[in-house]
Protein backbone atom coordinates (compact mmCIF):
# COMPACT_ATOMS: atom_id res chain seq x y z
CA UNK A 1 0.00 0.00 0.00
CA UNK A 2 2.81 2.46 0.85
CA UNK A 3 4.35 1.80 -2.56
CA UNK A 4 0.99 2.44 -4.26
CA UNK A 5 0.57 5.72 -2.39
CA UNK A 6 4.15 6.80 -3.13
CA UNK A 7 3.70 6.03 -6.83
CA UNK A 8 0.42 7.96 -6.87
CA UNK A 9 2.05 10.98 -5.21
CA UNK A 10 4.93 10.92 -7.69
CA UNK A 11 2.48 10.73 -10.60
CA UNK A 12 0.56 13.66 -9.19
CA UNK A 13 3.72 15.72 -8.70
CA UNK A 14 4.79 14.92 -12.26
CA UNK A 15 1.42 15.97 -13.62
CA UNK A 16 1.54 19.28 -11.77
CA UNK A 17 5.08 19.99 -12.99
CA UNK A 18 4.36 19.43 -16.67
CA UNK A 19 4.54 22.59 -18.83
CA UNK A 20 1.33 24.52 -19.27
CA UNK A 21 -0.49 27.61 -18.16
CA UNK A 22 -0.16 28.77 -14.57
CA UNK A 23 -2.53 30.66 -12.30
CA UNK A 24 -1.91 34.42 -11.89
CA UNK A 25 0.18 34.57 -8.70
CA UNK A 26 -1.33 37.89 -7.62
CA UNK A 27 -4.81 36.29 -7.58
CA UNK A 28 -4.45 32.59 -6.83
CA UNK A 29 -2.29 30.00 -5.14
CA UNK A 30 -1.56 26.64 -6.74
CA UNK A 31 -4.19 24.89 -4.65
CA UNK A 32 -7.91 24.16 -4.58
CA UNK A 33 -10.40 25.62 -2.12
CA UNK A 34 -13.13 23.05 -1.46
CA UNK A 35 -16.22 24.73 -0.02
CA UNK A 36 -18.86 22.55 1.62
CA UNK A 37 -22.40 23.93 1.86
CA UNK A 38 -25.77 22.87 3.18
CA UNK A 39 -28.85 23.81 1.14
CA UNK A 40 -32.07 23.34 3.09
CA UNK A 41 -35.70 24.29 2.66
CA UNK A 42 -39.06 23.36 1.19
CA UNK A 43 -40.74 23.93 -2.16
CA UNK A 44 -41.11 27.62 -1.24
CA UNK A 45 -37.88 28.63 0.48
CA UNK A 46 -34.19 27.86 0.80
CA UNK A 47 -31.40 28.57 3.28
CA UNK A 48 -27.72 28.32 2.31
CA UNK A 49 -25.08 27.72 5.01
CA UNK A 50 -21.34 27.07 4.96
CA UNK A 51 -20.28 23.76 6.50
CA UNK A 52 -16.48 23.69 6.15
CA UNK A 53 -13.57 24.88 4.01
CA UNK A 54 -10.83 22.50 2.83
CA UNK A 55 -7.60 22.96 0.93
CA UNK A 56 -6.22 20.37 -1.50
CA UNK A 57 -2.97 20.50 -3.51
CA UNK A 58 -2.91 21.86 -7.08
CA UNK A 59 -5.65 23.25 -9.29
CA UNK A 60 -7.17 21.12 -12.06
CA UNK A 61 -9.76 23.64 -13.23
CA UNK A 62 -9.72 26.03 -16.14
CA UNK A 63 -7.00 28.66 -16.44
CA UNK A 64 -8.77 31.01 -18.85
CA UNK A 65 -12.20 32.65 -18.85
CA UNK A 66 -12.14 32.24 -15.09
CA UNK A 67 -14.63 35.09 -14.60
CA UNK A 68 -17.14 33.64 -17.10
CA UNK A 69 -19.62 30.75 -17.20
CA UNK A 70 -20.58 28.74 -20.31
CA UNK A 71 -24.20 28.26 -19.13
CA UNK A 72 -26.38 30.03 -16.59
CA UNK A 73 -27.23 26.84 -14.72
CA UNK A 74 -29.65 26.60 -11.82
CA UNK A 75 -27.13 28.37 -9.61
CA UNK A 76 -23.77 30.09 -9.63
CA UNK A 77 -20.75 30.63 -7.38
CA UNK A 78 -18.85 33.90 -7.69
CA UNK A 79 -15.49 34.75 -6.08
CA UNK A 80 -14.66 38.46 -5.85
CA UNK A 81 -11.54 40.21 -4.55
CA UNK A 82 -12.56 41.93 -1.34
CA UNK A 83 -10.50 45.08 -1.82
CA UNK A 84 -12.19 46.14 -5.07
CA UNK A 85 -14.94 43.65 -5.97
CA UNK A 86 -13.10 42.29 -9.03
CA UNK A 87 -14.58 38.96 -10.13
CA UNK A 88 -11.81 36.35 -9.96
CA UNK A 89 -13.78 33.19 -10.67
CA UNK A 90 -17.29 32.04 -11.53
CA UNK A 91 -18.89 28.65 -12.04
CA UNK A 92 -22.46 27.52 -12.72
CA UNK A 93 -24.14 24.37 -11.49
CA UNK A 94 -27.34 22.46 -10.76
CA UNK A 95 -28.24 20.63 -7.57
CA UNK A 96 -30.25 17.65 -6.42
CA UNK A 97 -31.79 19.96 -3.82
CA UNK A 98 -33.40 22.12 -6.51
CA UNK A 99 -34.76 19.03 -8.24
CA UNK A 100 -36.24 17.92 -4.93
CA UNK A 101 -37.93 21.30 -4.50
CA UNK A 102 -40.10 20.42 -7.53
CA UNK A 103 -41.40 17.20 -5.92
CA UNK A 104 -44.57 16.70 -3.91
CA UNK A 105 -42.54 15.72 -0.86
CA UNK A 106 -41.07 19.25 -0.71
CA UNK A 107 -44.56 20.65 -0.04
CA UNK A 108 -44.81 18.84 3.30
CA UNK A 109 -41.31 18.49 4.76
CA UNK A 110 -38.09 20.50 5.12
CA UNK A 111 -34.87 18.78 4.05
CA UNK A 112 -31.19 19.61 3.70
CA UNK A 113 -28.72 18.53 1.01
CA UNK A 114 -24.93 18.62 0.84
CA UNK A 115 -23.26 20.58 -1.94
CA UNK A 116 -19.54 20.91 -2.59
CA UNK A 117 -17.73 23.22 -5.00
CA UNK A 118 -14.08 23.29 -6.02
CA UNK A 119 -12.66 26.79 -6.48
CA UNK A 120 -9.14 28.04 -7.13
CA UNK A 121 -7.47 28.97 -3.84
CA UNK A 122 -7.30 32.77 -3.69
CA UNK A 123 -4.03 34.51 -2.84
CA UNK A 124 -5.86 37.45 -1.26
CA UNK A 125 -8.97 37.85 0.90
CA UNK A 126 -12.15 37.31 -1.13
CA UNK A 127 -15.91 37.17 -0.82
CA UNK A 128 -17.74 34.14 -2.19
CA UNK A 129 -21.37 34.45 -3.26
CA UNK A 130 -23.65 31.47 -3.91
CA UNK A 131 -26.94 32.05 -5.73
CA UNK A 132 -29.77 29.63 -6.52
CA UNK A 133 -32.32 30.42 -9.26
CA UNK A 134 -35.97 29.41 -9.47
CA UNK A 135 -37.83 28.20 -12.57
CA UNK A 136 -38.59 31.82 -13.52
CA UNK A 137 -34.87 32.74 -13.58
CA UNK A 138 -35.12 34.74 -10.37
CA UNK A 139 -32.68 34.57 -7.45
CA UNK A 140 -34.36 32.24 -4.95
CA UNK A 141 -31.57 32.22 -2.36
CA UNK A 142 -28.20 33.90 -1.92
CA UNK A 143 -25.32 33.82 0.54
CA UNK A 144 -22.11 35.88 0.58
CA UNK A 145 -19.32 34.91 2.97
CA UNK A 146 -15.68 35.98 3.39
CA UNK A 147 -12.68 33.72 2.86
CA UNK A 148 -9.16 34.55 3.97
CA UNK A 149 -6.62 32.20 2.36
CA UNK A 150 -4.52 32.37 5.56
CA UNK A 151 -7.40 31.23 7.76
CA UNK A 152 -5.96 28.57 10.08
CA UNK A 153 -9.29 26.70 10.09
CA UNK A 154 -9.16 25.83 6.38
CA UNK A 155 -8.50 22.13 6.76
CA UNK A 156 -5.81 20.55 4.55
CA UNK A 157 -6.81 17.37 2.71
CA UNK A 158 -5.20 15.12 0.14
CA UNK A 159 -2.25 13.87 2.20
CA UNK A 160 -3.16 10.28 1.32
CA UNK A 161 -3.83 10.00 -2.39
CA UNK A 162 -6.37 7.27 -3.25
CA UNK A 163 -5.34 4.43 -5.53
CA UNK A 164 -5.87 5.50 -9.14
CA UNK A 165 -4.91 4.69 -12.72
CA UNK A 166 -4.84 6.99 -15.73
CA UNK A 167 -6.85 5.49 -18.57
CA UNK A 168 -6.16 8.38 -20.95
CA UNK A 169 -3.60 11.11 -20.36
CA UNK A 170 -3.03 13.79 -22.96
CA UNK A 171 -1.33 16.49 -20.94
CA UNK A 172 -1.24 18.47 -17.71
CA UNK A 173 -4.42 19.47 -15.89
CA UNK A 174 -3.79 23.07 -16.94
CA UNK A 175 -4.44 22.17 -20.58
CA UNK A 176 -6.91 19.28 -20.40
CA UNK A 177 -10.33 18.52 -18.98
CA UNK A 178 -9.74 16.08 -16.12
CA UNK A 179 -12.47 13.49 -15.50
CA UNK A 180 -12.33 11.19 -12.48
CA UNK A 181 -14.16 7.87 -12.84
CA UNK A 182 -14.94 6.61 -9.34
CA UNK A 183 -15.89 3.14 -8.09
CA UNK A 184 -19.05 2.64 -6.03
CA UNK A 185 -20.08 -0.70 -4.57
CA UNK A 186 -16.91 -2.52 -5.63
CA UNK A 187 -15.05 -4.33 -2.85
CA UNK A 188 -11.27 -4.44 -2.76
CA UNK A 189 -11.39 -7.84 -4.45
CA UNK A 190 -13.47 -6.38 -7.30
CA UNK A 191 -11.17 -3.50 -8.25
CA UNK A 192 -9.95 -5.06 -11.48
CA UNK A 193 -13.58 -5.38 -12.54
CA UNK A 194 -14.02 -1.67 -11.80
CA UNK A 195 -10.99 -0.65 -13.85
CA UNK A 196 -12.33 -2.68 -16.78
CA UNK A 197 -15.72 -0.98 -16.40
CA UNK A 198 -14.04 2.42 -16.25
CA UNK A 199 -12.17 1.66 -19.47
CA UNK A 200 -15.48 0.71 -21.11
CA UNK A 201 -16.96 4.05 -19.98
CA UNK A 202 -14.09 5.97 -21.58
CA UNK A 203 -14.41 3.97 -24.80
CA UNK A 204 -18.15 4.68 -24.88
CA UNK A 205 -17.69 8.42 -24.43
CA UNK A 206 -14.93 8.66 -27.01
CA UNK A 207 -17.02 6.76 -29.57
CA UNK A 208 -19.42 9.74 -29.64
CA UNK A 209 -18.86 13.06 -31.33
CA UNK A 210 -17.65 15.59 -30.41
CA UNK A 211 -15.71 13.70 -27.71
CA UNK A 212 -14.13 11.50 -30.39
CA UNK A 213 -12.74 14.38 -32.44
CA UNK A 214 -11.63 16.31 -29.35
CA UNK A 215 -10.34 13.36 -27.31
CA UNK A 216 -6.88 14.92 -26.95
CA UNK A 217 -8.40 17.61 -24.75
CA UNK A 218 -9.30 15.09 -22.03
CA UNK A 219 -7.61 13.14 -19.25
CA UNK A 220 -9.49 10.23 -17.67
CA UNK A 221 -8.36 8.82 -14.32
CA UNK A 222 -10.01 5.83 -12.61
CA UNK A 223 -10.12 6.09 -8.81
CA UNK A 224 -10.66 2.84 -6.93
CA UNK A 225 -12.58 3.52 -3.72
CA UNK A 226 -13.22 0.14 -2.04
CA UNK A 227 -16.63 -0.54 -0.49
CA UNK A 228 -17.26 -2.84 2.45
CA UNK A 229 -20.05 -4.59 0.58
CA UNK A 230 -20.67 -5.31 -3.09
CA UNK A 231 -23.51 -3.65 -5.00
CA UNK A 232 -25.62 -0.57 -4.25
CA UNK A 233 -28.78 0.09 -2.27
CA UNK A 234 -32.18 -0.54 -3.90
CA UNK A 235 -34.78 0.52 -1.30
CA UNK A 236 -37.81 -0.77 -3.23
CA UNK A 237 -36.29 -4.23 -2.94
CA UNK A 238 -35.42 -3.74 0.73
CA UNK A 239 -31.73 -3.90 -0.22
CA UNK A 240 -29.33 -1.65 1.69
CA UNK A 241 -25.61 -1.94 0.99
CA UNK A 242 -22.64 -0.41 2.84
CA UNK A 243 -20.74 1.35 0.04
CA UNK A 244 -18.02 3.97 -0.28
CA UNK A 245 -20.39 6.76 -1.36
CA UNK A 246 -23.72 5.57 0.02
CA UNK A 247 -25.49 5.74 -3.35
CA UNK A 248 -29.05 4.53 -3.79
CA UNK A 249 -31.76 3.95 -6.36
CA UNK A 250 -35.29 5.30 -5.80
CA UNK A 251 -34.20 8.92 -5.44
CA UNK A 252 -37.39 10.98 -5.00
CA UNK A 253 -39.20 7.59 -5.11
CA UNK A 254 -38.27 7.19 -8.80
CA UNK A 255 -37.12 3.59 -9.18
CA UNK A 256 -34.44 4.21 -11.81
CA UNK A 257 -33.02 7.46 -10.38
CA UNK A 258 -29.61 6.52 -8.92
CA UNK A 259 -27.80 9.21 -6.91
CA UNK A 260 -25.61 9.84 -3.88
CA UNK A 261 -26.42 12.47 -1.26
CA UNK A 262 -22.92 12.29 0.24
CA UNK A 263 -21.01 14.90 -1.75
CA UNK A 264 -18.66 15.79 1.10
CA UNK A 265 -17.60 12.15 1.30
CA UNK A 266 -17.15 12.00 -2.47
CA UNK A 267 -14.88 15.03 -2.76
CA UNK A 268 -12.84 14.23 0.33
CA UNK A 269 -12.26 10.74 -1.07
CA UNK A 270 -10.84 12.26 -4.26
CA UNK A 271 -8.57 14.79 -2.55
CA UNK A 272 -5.10 14.68 -4.10
CA UNK A 273 -6.26 13.51 -7.54
CA UNK A 274 -6.56 16.25 -10.20
CA UNK A 275 -10.16 16.34 -11.46
CA UNK A 276 -12.88 18.72 -12.64
CA UNK A 277 -15.72 16.33 -13.48
CA UNK A 278 -16.84 13.10 -11.87
CA UNK A 279 -18.34 9.87 -13.24
CA UNK A 280 -19.37 7.32 -10.60
CA UNK A 281 -19.80 3.71 -11.70
CA UNK A 282 -22.13 1.59 -9.58
CA UNK A 283 -21.49 -2.14 -9.32
CA UNK A 284 -25.03 -3.26 -10.17
CA UNK A 285 -27.06 -4.63 -13.05
CA UNK A 286 -30.18 -2.76 -11.91
CA UNK A 287 -31.16 -0.21 -14.56
CA UNK A 288 -30.69 3.45 -13.72
CA UNK A 289 -28.48 6.47 -13.36
CA UNK A 290 -28.38 10.21 -12.91
CA UNK A 291 -26.43 13.24 -14.04
CA UNK A 292 -26.34 16.70 -12.43
CA UNK A 293 -24.65 19.64 -14.17
CA UNK A 294 -21.18 20.31 -12.71
CA UNK A 295 -21.79 17.80 -9.92
CA UNK A 296 -21.50 14.17 -11.06
CA UNK A 297 -22.68 11.36 -13.31
CA UNK A 298 -23.73 8.12 -11.62
CA UNK A 299 -24.70 5.05 -13.62
CA UNK A 300 -25.15 1.28 -13.28
CA UNK A 301 -22.09 -0.38 -14.78
CA UNK A 302 -23.50 -3.86 -15.41
CA UNK A 303 -26.87 -3.24 -17.04
CA UNK A 304 -26.93 -3.99 -20.80
CA UNK A 305 -27.63 -0.28 -21.46
CA UNK A 306 -24.56 0.87 -19.52
CA UNK A 307 -22.66 2.25 -22.51
CA UNK A 308 -25.39 4.55 -23.88
CA UNK A 309 -26.56 5.53 -20.39
CA UNK A 310 -23.13 6.68 -19.17
CA UNK A 311 -22.82 8.87 -22.28
CA UNK A 312 -26.33 10.26 -21.79
CA UNK A 313 -25.70 11.09 -18.13
CA UNK A 314 -22.35 12.71 -18.91
CA UNK A 315 -24.27 14.88 -21.35
CA UNK A 316 -26.12 16.19 -18.28
CA UNK A 317 -23.24 16.55 -15.84
CA UNK A 318 -20.59 17.84 -18.25
CA UNK A 319 -22.59 19.52 -21.02
CA UNK A 320 -25.60 20.80 -19.10
CA UNK A 321 -27.88 19.10 -21.63
CA UNK A 322 -31.54 18.57 -20.78
CA UNK A 323 -33.45 15.33 -21.20
CA UNK A 324 -35.31 15.40 -24.51
CA UNK A 325 -37.97 12.86 -23.58
CA UNK A 326 -41.29 13.73 -21.96
CA UNK A 327 -43.99 12.06 -19.90
CA UNK A 328 -45.92 14.89 -18.22
CA UNK A 329 -46.08 13.30 -14.78
CA UNK A 330 -43.78 15.62 -12.83
CA UNK A 331 -45.34 17.33 -9.84
CA UNK A 332 -44.36 20.88 -10.88
CA UNK A 333 -43.92 22.43 -14.29
CA UNK A 334 -40.23 23.10 -14.89
CA UNK A 335 -40.31 25.35 -17.96
CA UNK A 336 -42.50 28.38 -18.57
CA UNK A 337 -43.29 30.11 -21.89
CA UNK A 338 -41.81 33.47 -20.86
CA UNK A 339 -38.45 32.05 -19.72
CA UNK A 340 -35.85 30.57 -22.07
CA UNK A 341 -34.27 27.41 -20.54
CA UNK A 342 -30.57 27.68 -19.79
CA UNK A 343 -30.00 24.16 -21.16
CA UNK A 344 -28.68 24.54 -24.73
CA UNK A 345 -30.68 21.71 -26.36
CA UNK A 346 -34.25 22.73 -25.50
CA UNK A 347 -36.23 25.93 -26.01
CA UNK A 348 -39.56 27.48 -25.07
CA UNK A 349 -38.99 29.89 -27.97
CA UNK A 350 -38.93 32.78 -25.51
CA UNK A 351 -35.46 33.55 -26.93
CA UNK A 352 -34.92 31.03 -29.71
CA UNK A 353 -32.32 33.26 -31.39
CA UNK A 354 -29.94 32.34 -28.55
CA UNK A 355 -30.29 28.63 -29.29
CA UNK A 356 -29.79 26.66 -32.55
CA UNK A 357 -31.37 29.04 -35.07
CA UNK A 358 -28.22 28.98 -37.22
CA UNK A 359 -28.43 25.16 -37.45
CA UNK A 360 -32.01 24.99 -38.75
CA UNK A 361 -32.34 22.83 -41.85
CA UNK A 362 -29.04 21.00 -41.40
CA UNK A 363 -29.22 17.24 -40.92
CA UNK A 364 -32.86 17.36 -39.95
CA UNK A 365 -32.43 20.10 -37.34
CA UNK A 366 -35.67 21.91 -36.60
CA UNK A 367 -38.18 22.49 -33.82
CA UNK A 368 -39.79 19.31 -32.50
CA UNK A 369 -42.26 19.77 -29.66
CA UNK A 370 -41.61 17.73 -26.53
CA UNK A 371 -38.62 17.78 -24.20
CA UNK A 372 -37.57 18.59 -20.66
CA UNK A 373 -40.26 16.12 -19.44
CA UNK A 374 -43.03 18.25 -21.04
CA UNK A 375 -44.94 17.23 -24.17
CA UNK A 376 -46.13 20.80 -24.80
CA UNK A 377 -44.43 24.17 -24.68
CA UNK A 378 -40.85 22.85 -24.95
CA UNK A 379 -39.05 22.04 -28.19
CA UNK A 380 -35.93 20.01 -29.00
CA UNK A 381 -33.74 20.22 -32.11
CA UNK A 382 -34.04 16.76 -33.69
CA UNK A 383 -36.46 13.86 -33.91
CA UNK A 384 -34.15 11.67 -31.84
CA UNK A 385 -30.87 11.95 -29.96
CA UNK A 386 -28.71 10.28 -27.32
CA UNK A 387 -30.42 12.70 -24.87
CA UNK A 388 -33.82 11.25 -25.82
CA UNK A 389 -33.46 7.48 -26.22
CA UNK A 390 -30.83 4.85 -25.43
CA UNK A 391 -31.35 3.23 -28.83
CA UNK A 392 -30.28 6.28 -30.83
CA UNK A 393 -26.56 5.93 -31.61
CA UNK A 394 -25.34 9.54 -31.33
CA UNK A 395 -25.91 13.05 -30.09
CA UNK A 396 -28.02 15.15 -32.45
CA UNK A 397 -26.37 18.13 -34.22
CA UNK A 398 -27.73 20.58 -31.64
CA UNK A 399 -26.24 18.62 -28.73
CA UNK A 400 -22.97 18.05 -30.59
CA UNK A 401 -22.68 21.78 -31.17
CA UNK A 402 -23.39 22.53 -27.50
CA UNK A 403 -20.84 19.95 -26.29
CA UNK A 404 -18.21 21.29 -28.70
CA UNK A 405 -18.71 24.80 -27.32
CA UNK A 406 -18.40 23.49 -23.78
CA UNK A 407 -15.14 21.61 -24.51
CA UNK A 408 -13.69 24.67 -26.21
CA UNK A 409 -14.77 26.90 -23.33
CA UNK A 410 -12.59 24.81 -21.01
CA UNK A 411 -9.62 24.28 -23.30
CA UNK A 412 -9.25 26.98 -25.99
Amino acid sequence: MRRILLTACLLLAAALSLPGQSLPADRFKNATLVVQYSFSGTDKDCVIAVDELLRTPGWAGRMRRMDQVPLRGNGQVRMTRREDGLVLYRMSFSTLFQEWQATEEATRVRKSFENVFQLPMPAVPVDITVELYDFHDRVAASLTHPVDPDDILIRPAGHTVPEHRYLLRNGPASRCIDVAIVSEGYTGEEMELFYADAQAAVESLLSHEPFKALAKRFNFVAVGLPSRESGVSIPQQGLWVDTALGSSFDTFYSDRYLTTLHLKRLHESLAGVPYEHVIILANTDNYGGGGIYNSYTLTAAHHPAFRPVVVHEFGHSFGGLADEYFYDDQYTELYYPDVEPWEPNITTQADFDSKWKELLGRDGVGLYEGGGYQSKGVWRGSRDCRMQTNSFPRFCPVCQDALTKMIRFYTD
